[in-house]
């Protein structure tokens, strides 16, 4: 087979590696409207595809509800202790999470490596109060927490986080 040369380039932009605290910083960032446009898709509805890696190294994907902190570059999403991306990520923490908006016209990929709260055991513990944070973070307020906390520990639910590490997109302009 001949080789055709270089692929042409799509438009994407790698955005750069940070630190974990300094999501939009670092010396690799191409330009910061870049940047400031392909964290903005975090913002805009809060849906996407979380990547995790599968034991032969293939990726799994779902899409989850998540809340993001621009200060920190924190995503978090729950999710039940029985899913294929929990077993994944208690082997391999690496996760991606990838936004587009609705006319595809931008996207933005955000790496990390995830940490997961413990499974919700009763209804005033840690994990549950995370879940209470994220789920205001993501819906705003809920008609019964009571409820809402019982079913928490019922289905087994926990908190995956990540502070943004890289991320690369392309934010349509």
């Amino acid at each position: 087979m001949r080789s055709r040369g270089p692929r042409p380039r799509t438009g994407a932009r790698d955005l750069g590696h940070r630190g974990p605290q300094q999501p939009n910083e670092g010396p690799d960032m191409p330009s910061n409207d870049a940047r400031t446009e392909v964290l903005a898709l975090l913002g805009d509805h809060g849906r996407g595809g979380v990547l995790t890696l599968k034991k032969d190294g293939r990726p799994q994907v779902s899409t989850v509800d998540f809340a993001h902190d621009p200060a920190t570059g924190r995503i978090r999403f729950s999710t039940t202790q029985d899913r294929a991306k929990v077993r994944n990520l208690r082997r391999d923490p690496r996760i991606s999470l990838y936004v587009s908006r609705p006319d595809g016209g931008a996207y933005g990929v955000y790496e990390g490596t995830a940490s997961l709260t413990p499974v919700a055991a009763a209804p005033d513990d840690a994990s549950v109060e995370e879940l209470v944070d994220l789920y205001r973070a993501v819906r705003g307020e809920h008609p019964d927490w009571d409820e809402y906390r019982r079913v928490m520990v019922e289905d087994g639910r926990l908190v995956v986080s990540f502070t943004i590490g890289h991320v690369y997109g392309w934010g349509g302009v």
